[in-house]
C-alpha cells in the first residue's frame, strides 16, 4: 500500500468540505434555520482553508534554493494563519445574520430532514478530522493539525446547532435558533484566535517541544562518560522540518579525525532519536 503524503490528506479535506457544503446547504434550504445556515457558512471556510493548506503544503515540498537555503517549511504557518482569518470572517457573518434573525424570528420548516442531512455532514467531518489529526502528528504538519482542529470545532458546532434546532422544534421558542447561532459564532472566534497564535508562534522560530529537547539532551549527556561536553544547544521547528545546533567540546589533545568521527556519531544518534531532524554541530576544545 503506498504511503500517503501531506498533500494527499489535504485533498481528503477538500473532498470532505465539498460534501459537507452540499449536505449542510440542503439542510438549511429545507429548514430555513439560521443556526444551520451558520453551520453551512463555516463549511465554506473549511473549503477555503483546505485549499490554501494544499497550496502551502505543495510549496513546502520545493527543495532549498539560493534564496531559501533552509527550505520552505514555514509556508505551513501561513496556512494556519490564513485559516484563522477565514474563521474570524465567518464568525462575524454568523453573528451578524443571527442578530438580524433574533430581531425577526421565523419558524423552522421540516426540522427532521434538515437535522438528518446535517448529522450526515457532521459524521463526515468527525472521521476526516480524526484522520487529519493523526496524520498531522505523524508527519509533523501544522497545516494538517490546524485543519483537524478546525474540523473538530465544526463537529462540536454542528452538534450544538442540531440540538438547538431540535429544541426549537420541540419548544416553539424561535429566538433560540438565533441565540445558538450567536454562540456558534463566539465559539469559532475562540478557535480562530488559537490558530492565529499558533501561526505567529511558528513564524517566530519556536523551539522543539519539551519531550524532543529532553531526548536530545539524553543523547548528548550520554557522551559525558567519554570526556565530551556540549553547550549552545538550540532547536527550532519550521513546519514539518526540525533543526538543531550545538557546540561539542572535546579534549584538546584529540586529533581532527577523532573529533570528526565523534560528530558523525552524535549526529546519527540525534537524527535517529528525532526522525527528520537536521543537525548542525561545531567542534571546539575543552577549556
Amino acid at each position: 500500500m503506498p504511503t500517503l503524503d501531506r498533500h494527499h490528506y489535504a485533498w481528503l479535506s477538500i473532498a470532505a468540505a465539498l460534501a459537507t457544503i452540499s449536505l449542510k446547504t440542503l439542510a438549511w434550504s429545507i429548514t430555513g434555520s439560521v443556526g444551520l445556515l451558520s453551520d453551512a457558512l463555516e463549511s465554506f471556510v473549511n473549503l477555503a482553508g483546505a485549499g490554501f493548506a494544499l497550496w502551502m503544503i505543495l510549496i513546502t515540498r520545493d527543495p532549498p534554493d539560493g534564496n531559501h537555503p533552509y527550505g520552505h517549511g514555514k509556508a505551513e504557518y501561513f496556512s494556519s494563519g490564513f485559516e484563522g482569518f477565514l474563521i474570524l470572517g465567518a464568525a462575524v457573518a454568523i453573528i451578524w445574520t443571527a442578530g438580524e434573525r433574533l430581531m425577526d424570528p421565523r419558524p423552522i420548516e421540516s426540522p427532521g430532514w434538515g437535522l438528518a442531512w446535517s448529522a450526515a455532514a457532521t459524521a463526515i467531518n468527525f472521521v476526516v478530522a480524526r484522520v487529519l489529526g493523526k496524520a498531522g502528528e505523524r508527519l509533523n504538519s501544522i497545516a494538517l493539525r490546524a485543519d483537524s482542529r478546525h474540523l473538530m470545532t465544526d463537529v462540536w458546532t454542528s452538534l450544538g446547532v442540531i440540538a438547538g434546532v431540535a429544541l426549537v422544534a420541540w419548544t416553539g421558542w424561535l429566538r433560540l435558533d438565533a441565540l445558538i447561532a450567536i454562540a456558534v459564532g463566539l465559539h469559532i472566534t475562540w478557535e480562530a484566535v488559537g490558530l492565529l497564535r499558533e501561526s505567529v508562534d511558528g513564524l517566530m522560530d519556536r523551539s522543539l517541544d519539551a519531550d524532543s529537547v529532553a531526548r536530545v539532551q539524553g543523547v548528548l549527556d550520554a557522551y559525558q562518560a567519554r570526556g565530551v561536553r556540549y553547550r549552545g544547544l538550540r532547536t527550532r521547528r519550521a513546519g514539518a522540518s526540525s533543526f538543531l545546533q550545538v557546540v561539542v567540546l572535546v579534549p584538546g589533545d584529540w586529533s581532527v579525525r577523532q573529533g570528526h568521527d565523534l560528530l558523525d556519531e552524535i549526529e546519527a544518534e540525534l537524527e535517529s532519536a528525532i526522525p527528520g531532524l537536521e543537525v548542525s554541530t561545531h567542534l571546539e576544545p575543552l577549556p
